[in-house]
């Protein structure tokens, strides 16, 4: 038997993938649950693992090409004496989508079972198969270990050796081979720019960026209004220089401040869906990122004000490194409720952002600068103030929530900054 291996939809709102790297080369043998080929999708690299045992036949689409959503990306032959017949099979789909008459985007007819799932879900939950890790797997015989009993900790749910030693009991020795990383394909943070193109040529879009030209042209559709107010960070500031040797970041502060303050307007917390407004149960702070090769990703404190400062400040760190490599669940980058956007660390003094698709607010936040202003005694004085200015849907969220949204945030962190602590 052969077996399309189709492109998968790792997101929502992913209409194409590219190949990052085939893990396994035409011919070789492929187990169940084994990791096949790396996918990039709108915003992140994942593994895409092999549903059945068999052998990679062919390579319809090769590293560094992409394809639709649902289009034919390899063939895997059930055993060797098909691999020939399955190369055949390939040469004749790779003719016909050559033709000039086939339409790439068209949506594809009904398929079989697809020969690949993607690894973003948890590994009990893959059509009814546990996904471990080849050495997990030896293990498992090796120590009587039931996978099944198992909750994964590697990339995206997938049980590693590690979770087997721990079941039974054993510690991983010294000498043990290291875990083999989940990415083929190193990290592709450019310390180095790409060179410049030549004047007057057209630099096609690349996959996170195309992501980007979507969300903005879908985010020109909703009516929106800007609110701006001037936040003096004195407080903040001193509680900043008090703990930032213990790893808190300023972006961690002013993400704790903001969930705080969502928990007394929850209406800025929501979206709008057809026919009604949709309240969040969760707080999860999205915060804007700029990508080294374009584009840009929100990675989401989940939960934010439910977290502590310290703990809020180390999930943020190991959001940020994890999304310059690509290696974000789709979770962890689309499951914001409300967005900051700080460009004060570039010394911007105010702008206004847009509006996420799928939210009803984001904040703009801009750079803290010494400023002379009246004080309460009539003194002139010298304060460190920001600015910030939120942008909201106007179809669920009105000018007077979105002001007191923003007194609260500035009695917060002008009066209150201890507070971030607790």
């Amino acid at each position: 038997m052969i077996n399309e291996v189709f492109m998968p939809a790792l997101s929502s709102t992913m209409t194409e993938g590219k190949i990052v790297s085939w893990e396994k080369a035409p011919g070789d043998k492929v187990e169940k649950g084994e990791t096949v080929v790396v996918v990039e999708s709108d915003k992140a690299d994942m593994d895409v693992e092999s549903f059945y045992e068999g052998y990679l036949a062919t390579i319809l689409v090769q590293a560094g090409e992409a394809a639709p959503v649902g289009a034919a990306i390899a063939l895997l032959a059930e055993t060797e004496a098909e691999i020939e017949q399955a190369k055949q099979q390939g040469a004749n789909l790779s003719n016909k989508s050559a033709q000039p008459a086939a339409a790439p985007q068209s949506t594809p007819s009904p398929a079989p079972e697809p020969a690949m799932a993607t690894a973003g879900a948890p590994a009990s939950r893959q059509n009814g198969r546990t996904v471990a890790s080849p050495r997990a797997k030896k293990l498992a015989k090796e120590y009587k270990v039931d996978l099944a009993t198992l909750s994964g900790s590697g990339p995206f749910g997938r049980i590693v050796a590690e979770d087997v030693e721990a079941a039974a009991g054993k510690a991983p020795a010294a000498t043990a081979t290291p875990a083999q990383p989940t990415v083929a394909a190193p990290p592709r943070i450019p310390t180095q720019a790409v060179p410049p193109a030549a004047s007057g040529d057209v630099v096609p879009f690349n996959t996170l960026q195309n992501a980007v030209v979507r969300n903005m042209v879908a985010s020109l559709q909703v009516p929106i209004f800007h609110v701006g107010y001037t936040i003096t960070t004195d407080q903040l500031d001193k509680l900043y220089k008090q703990i930032k040797s213990k790893g808190v970041t300023m972006t961690a502060l002013l993400a704790k401040a903001v969930a705080l303050t969502l928990q007394k307007h929850p209406l800025l917390n929501a979206s709008c869906v057809d026919g009604g407004i949709q309240h969040h149960g969760n707080i999860n702070i999205a915060v804007a990122v700029a990508m080294g090769d374009g584009g840009l990703i929100t990675p989401v404190l989940q939960n934010a004000d439910q977290m502590d400062i310290y703990s809020l400040s180390r999930t943020w760190k190991d959001l940020v490194e994890r999304a310059r490599v690509k290696q974000l669940q789709p979770a962890e980058y689309n499951s914001g409720t409300f967005t900051l956007s700080n460009l004060g660390m570039y010394g911007v003094d105010s702008f206004d952002a847009i509006l996420p698709p799928g939210q009803g607010s984001i904040l703009a936040i801009g750079g803290a600068k010494n400023q002379v202003v009246a004080t309460d005694d009539g003194m002139m004085g010298v304060r460190r103030q920001m600015r910030v200015n939120i942008t909201c849907d106007h179809r669920i969220i009105y000018g007077a929530d979105a002001a007191a949204f923003l007194q609260d945030l500035a009695k917060l962190i002008e009066t209150d900054a201890q507070s971030l602590t607790m």
